[in-house]
């Protein structure tokens, strides 16, 4: 099997575009925009998928679906909403179709037209806050920790398998409260458990953050996020937790009686990641060989090729690879036996080293002598023969090995690619030249924000939670600021 990869240093983009394609993570649909999500991928994205809702669960939340519909007049109620969404959203008009007349085939029928058009849903705060409205009378309502999994539709004019398409998968949180503080403490809540996921699980390093006024998501008071850093010196934006006051409560009039008897407006929260995240993974990790997955993600994470030839030395190492299979899925390594005859060993490498499993074992007649096997890292592409006695112990503490390995090596190409910069020309050097994050002051203004990002298309990515009060002047405008920002090209 020939990978026939670019080069990630000659065209980071397209080495991306083809690495989806290859690896059988997806594929561009017939619809424009769209995309097809292979076995291979979707068997990824099930594995975060599995974590997040184990998560969720774990705190206390709980699953629901809500509508792909949501009636226009949904989003006339709450304007900053409206006004952030107008631009991608998809409508339906009509609700019928009819042959047409002159035999061309089929036609919009004119009179099937919708007494109201319906949106389908970019994001389903309003029709959520619609229904809660008859969910909460009192305090003893209180709070409603609802996610769902679904599918969302912004009408994207430029797209990316993963990061940026038409339609794609997500999980949305939307929370209920009787007070600011129990709300706040849900966002941060969430935004904790997104970082974890993100370091733990798919071993990615991020910076916990709020954004900027201008950066907010439509309709919060607060934005939180988790911003990565890919490899080649852009920022990826991963996860957000929106605090969203009572802003939604007020446009759908959700009141609740307190125990004292009184009517306040319920306090609210929305939060999600989706599947970006893919996106992310394969940009933190991935090399010109192909993926590197993480052993939590990988879809198996130890391969066993057989290396034979006839039907005896098959058979005699089929009966071998069946008592090493058994004994690593006792020890609850995901495992796949490779025993296709229509490809030859040195395809299969190829291939699995393309698709980022873990751990290959290879294993042929002059091992089974020597009761041993070859057993070869995806990370570092390091191979060893190993025994088979205690072979499940041993592979337990490599697949450890590669998913620390990975966020060490993630962790320290962020560190050497996060600048500290104290004026204009240190900081084009960066976003021009260098790549990477630079932490630098901002005068706190819309103005200077759109005018950093017209001048060298590096945004605010967020101001950092843990970032230390300190005096200083803005590196565009000379003016005084009290703090560093994190500023990148961003996807």
């Amino acid at each position: 099997m020939s990978k026939n990869l670019t080069k990630r240093d000659e065209d980071y983009s397209k080495w991306y575009n083809e690495l989806v394609v290859k690896a059988d993570l997806a594929e561009n649909s017939g619809v424009r925009g769209c995309m097809v999500i292979k076995p291979y991928g979707f068997a990824i994205w099930e594995k975060m998928q599995a974590e997040l809702d184990k998560k969720f669960k774990a705190t206390g939340h709980v699953n629901a679906y809500f509508p792909l519909f949501i009636p226009k007049s949904y989003f006339s109620k709450e304007a900053s909403h409206v006004d952030g969404f107008a631009k991608e959203c998809a409508v339906v008009t009509h609700y019928r179709l009819k042959n047409a007349e002159d035999g061309s085939g089929v036609v919009v029928d004119e009179k099937a037209k919708l007494e109201e058009e319906l949106i389908v849903r970019p994001t389903s705060e309003t029709i959520i806050w619609d229904t809660y409205r008859n969910w909460i009378q009192s305090y003893r309502d209180l709070p409603i920790l609802v996610n769902q999994w679904a599918n969302v539709v912004r009408w994207e004019m430029r797209t990316r398998l993963f990061l940026r398409t038409a339609e794609f998968l997500w999980q949305e949180g939307h929370t209920a409260h009787a007070t600011r503080e129990e709300a706040e403490k849900e966002t941060r809540l969430i935004l904790d458990l997104y970082a974890d996921f993100a370091e733990q699980f798919m071993a990615i390093p991020v910076i916990k953050g709020v954004k900027t006024e201008s950066e907010r998501f439509a309709g919060a008071l607060d934005t939180y996020c988790i911003e990565a850093l890919m490899q080649d010196g852009k920022a990826l934006q991963a996860g957000t937790s929106h605090f969203l006051g009572q802003n939604f409560a007020k446009a759908f009039d959700v009141k609740y009686a307190t125990k004292e008897g009184k009517e306040e407006y319920v306090w609210a929260t929305s939060w999600g990641v989706s599947t970006r995240l893919m996106g992310a993974l394969i940009m933190t990790h991935s090399d010109d060989n192909g993926l590197v997955l993480p052993p939590n993600l990988a879809p198996f994470q130890v391969v066993i090729v057989p290396i034979y030839r006839g039907e005896d030395e098959l058979k005699a190492i089929s009966e071998k690879v069946s008592g090493i299979k058994a004994e690593l899925e006792k020890a609850g390594i995901s495992v796949k036996y490779d025993d296709r005859d229509t490809h030859k060993p040195g395809w299969k490498f190829n291939e699995y080293e393309l698709k980022g499993v873990p751990l290959r074992i290879a294993i042929g007649p002059r091992d089974l002598q020597n009761n041993s096997v070859e057993l070869a890292r995806r990370d570092t592409l390091q191979k060893e023969v190993v025994s088979i006695e205690g072979i499940a112990e041993y592979v337990q503490k490599e697949l450890a090995d590669i998913q620390e390995n990975l966020f060490t090596k993630a962790a320290k190409y962020r560190e050497e690619h996060t600048y500290t910069v104290n004026s204009w020309e240190e900081f084009i050097d960066v976003v021009e030249n260098k790549g990477g994050f630079a932490e630098a002051h901002w005068d706190g203004t819309a103005e200077t924000e759109e005018l950093i990002k017209q001048e060298t298309k590096a945004t605010i990515r967020c101001i950092p939670l843990n970032a230390a009060q300190e005096e200083g002047t803005c590196i565009r405008t000379g003016k005084p600021s009290m703090q560093r920002v994190l500023f990148a090209k961003a996807y």
